[in-house]
């Protein structure tokens, strides 16, 4: 039996775990905080199936049938039905991507219909479209399964270094213990890049953060009193309200709505905020936005998610790999849907050493077009 070691209990650290232990893996998840709690916090997140790159597309189509067969396994709703919609000048381009993909249901939304589904959205007569099977995946009811699935694997503990020794094997040490593993598999967000190069792994993470919001939902008599129920998710590249992106999801409890920009603070490798007020005035943006596009929320936020951001210079989307002699690396942003896929392809490196092809980092999965 291979003893594997996951560093980070992110949504991607567990669902390597799961993944692992299905295949019969002894699996150590090393984890100080809470699961769920950094770059994979927050109430609900967008599954979609656009991308510019058409083998993420695939990727990702991939995940969505495994997050189906989560919702059986766990016997809970992992990812709304309500679709996810998009608006902009975009909408014609993630169409053609997506049009190869028979099993990938979008459609062109009129400007009536779109207000039917997005009640919330101010007027808007621009491209519009509707994913069919994307939603919001229902963020704390799907760390909260995992962990159940994954009892009596948890380490509390902080990771201080990975390395390679030369008797066999990976040593993990953490603040109060030193365990060798068969190998290991570094899903520690913002923390991945640095204890991957003290193994001798390049991984180049670019380091930012990020704000998302979350509103209250003004009562709509044509939803029952809550305006979030039955809510698609949100993608603005349109411009038209003074951003020119921005995404939304509404909460599970259907009476909350978060939303955040596409945009973030840049930070140094060991996390120091070049201006660290550029947060606040990410929040500020976000609020105006709120504002101007989606009168169907009170604007003033109830709650905040801060989170790092780790990027690829391929792109916004980007997503790779990197495994040598027992330790494999995930590094990547928007990553949450992805993750039953990702767990996949983590714990079958584990298992055998081999990267699957498209998420070496040499194939550039997730770039940018252009």
């Amino acid at each position: 039996m291979s003893r594997v070691a996951v560093v980070g209990a992110g949504i991607v650290g567990l669902a390597a775990a799961h993944a692992l232990r299905a295949r019969g893996a002894d699996v150590t998840l090393c984890e100080p905080g809470p699961p769920g709690g950094g770059q994979s916090a927050g109430r609900s997140r967008i599954f979609r199936h656009a991308h510019d790159d058409p083998r993420l597309v695939a990727l990702v189509a991939r995940s969505r049938s495994l997050w189906r067969e989560w919702e059986h396994e766990f016997g809970v709703e992992l990812v709304s039905r309500d679709g996810a919609v998009a608006i902009g000048d975009g909408v014609e381009d993630k169409l053609r991507t997506l049009e190869p993909f028979d099993g990938i249901p979008v459609r062109r939304l009129d400007p009536g219909e779109l207000h039917d589904r997005l009640p919330l959205l101010a007027g808007y007569e621009g491209p519009a479209m509707l994913d069919v099977d994307g939603g919001a995946i229902r963020t704390v009811a799907a760390v909260g399964a995992l962990v159940s699935r994954l009892e009596g694997t948890m380490l509390r503990e902080h990771v201080i270094s990975v390395g390679r020794r030369t008797s066999g094997g990976v040593e993990v040490r953490t603040g109060t213990t030193a365990r060798t593993f068969d190998h290991v598999v570094l899903c520690a967000g913002r923390g991945t890049a640095a204890l991957a190069r003290g193994a001798g792994i390049d991984v180049p993470v670019a380091l930012g953060a990020h704000v998302r919001l979350t509103f209250a939902t003004r009562a709509t008599p044509a939803r029952g009193g809550t305006a979030a129920a039955g809510l698609p998710t949100f993608q603005d590249g349109s411009g038209t309200f003074g951003e020119t992106g921005a995404y939304g999801a509404p909460d599970p409890d259907g009476r909350h709505f978060s939303v955040g920009l596409s945009a973030d603070t840049d930070a140094a490798p060991d996390g120091a905020l070049a201006d660290p007020s550029e947060l606040a005035a990410l929040a500020d943006r976000t609020v105006d936005y709120v504002r101007r596009a989606l009168p169907g929320l009170e604007p003033a936020p109830v709650d905040h998610v801060h989170c790092w951001v780790t990027r690829l210079p391929w792109g916004d989307d980007g997503v790779g790999i990197w495994s040598a002699d027992g330790i494999t690396a995930l590094a990547g942003h928007n990553l949450f849907k992805q993750a039953p896929v990702l767990g996949e392809a983590l714990a079958g490196t584990a298992l055998t050493g081999t990267v699957p092809q498209d998420l070496r980092p040499g194939q550039r999965l997730g770039r940018a077009a252009g």
